[in-house]
């Protein structure tokens, strides 16, 4: 019965065309195999297996085959992004994606559990409780991670440097995130630290920027972008802006030319030319790298810290016929130099790893901080 539905399927999608050419033949083939292999399945394996589910997990395989970041979504996992993208959910507060079949984390969010805990950019989150991650998709390992406010999860951690695996147990709460946070540090510096790019971040950033100009006392800024996941292009190019007079800020490249996008900086530095250092680490994502890579090309910045992330590409929400959808990588980002982020990130002009395993980003034990004030107090 699968076979003679997928057999129609393909055959639909074939009609438009006069004849079949050698690739869509083997197209044919392919999808004719995997209906085979699904009814043996369904036929011989040890226990019975929901038809449905196993669809959804070739659905996704598929998607995550071609890059860590595009994924299926179904019709339930679909509205609960709808209602997280409020803002305000209960959960753990990371930010993650799938490498190597192994939930890999790209950032903790600051003041929410998973970074309380000690959870860090780059950790690989391979049990959740009692239960393998391997195997999973990530919208089931992220199922995992849900659960009521207030209840407690056991995370199975392996991370770079250590040779035994970590165990973190962490209690779930709701996540409210505050995307801009301010200071002023030895009475002469800014601190504007940035955790995510959401839809009120430029203007938060601005009203912070206008306070510290009306300061006469400070001489410099400290933008730090650490351990922010990224979010809006729309909002890092906004925020790139802040800091340029001109020139271009960042571009895309899609499959179709006609697609290609570029952005440039209006006349206008909001801080009238005064130094900036940006703080990067590897849980500096997608348009954190936009904004440092940016500052970095124009040399309107020090970068100060560790390599980024490397997620320089674009995704769509794309909706389905079933009220599910498909994330789908439709361009990358590329810095005003030509290069793109993709994998590699962007690297700091001073390396300054975190010192010690109590790291805590704007505490006593931040040497990158510290690193930073010094140097701009010279």
């Amino acid at each position: 019965m699968i076979k003679k539905q997928l057999k129609f399927l393909i055959l639909l999608s074939l009609i438009s065309f006069q004849g079949v050419s050698s690739s869509e033949n083997n197209i044919y083939n392919k999808i004719d195999l995997f209906g085979e292999v699904l009814e043996k399945i369904n036929k011989e394996y040890v226990d019975e297996i929901n038809q449905s589910e196993s669809m959804d997990s070739a659905i996704n395989g598929l998607l995550q085959s071609l890059d860590p970041y595009s994924a299926y979504m179904s019709p339930e996992i679909f509205n609960e992004m709808q209602t997280e993208t409020s803002g305000e959910f209960g959960g753990l507060g990371i930010e993650v994606s799938m490498e190597s079949g192994v939930v890999k984390v790209i950032s903790p969010i600051d003041d929410t559990p998973a970074s309380r805990a000690g959870i860090k950019a780059g950790d690989y989150i391979v049990k959740i409780n009692d239960i393998q991650v391997q195997g999973k998709s990530l919208s089931e390992a992220v199922d995992l991670m849900r659960g009521p406010v207030g209840s407690g999860i056991e995370l199975t951690i392996r991370r770079r440097g250590e040779k035994k695996a970590l165990t973190f147990n962490i209690v779930r709460e709701v996540i409210q995130i505050k995307s801009v946070k301010a200071d002023l540090l030895e009475k002469n510096i800014g601190y504007i630290r940035l955790t995510s790019f959401n839809e009120n971040s430029g203007k938060q950033i601005k009203k912070e920027i206008n306070k510290f100009e009306e300061n006469k006392n400070v001489k410099a800024y400290i933008l730090d972008l650490r351990n922010n996941p990224g979010g809006l292009l729309s909002q890092a190019i906004k925020i790139s802006d802040f800091f340029l007079n001109d020139g271009e800020i960042v571009s895309t490249k899609s499959r179709k030319s006609s697609e290609n996008r570029k952005w440039f900086a209006k006349k206008g530095d909001l801080t009238n030319g005064k130094t900036i250092v940006v703080l990067i680490n590897y849980g500096s994502a997608s348009a954190s790298e936009i904004v440092a890579g940016a500052l970095k090309d124009h040399k309107r910045a020090i970068l100060l810290g560790e390599n980024s992330y490397g997620k320089g590409s674009v995704q769509s929400i794309i909706p389905l016929k079933n009220d599910g959808a498909i994330r789908l990588t439709v361009a990358k980002y590329y810095l005003p130099s030509g290069k793109s982020i993709s994998e590699v990130g962007v690297s700091p002009d001073i390396e300054v790893d975190e010192e010690t395993d109590d790291f805590r980003i704007k505490t006593e034990t931040d040497n990158q901080l510290n690193y930073a004030i010094k140097l701009l107090n010279g």
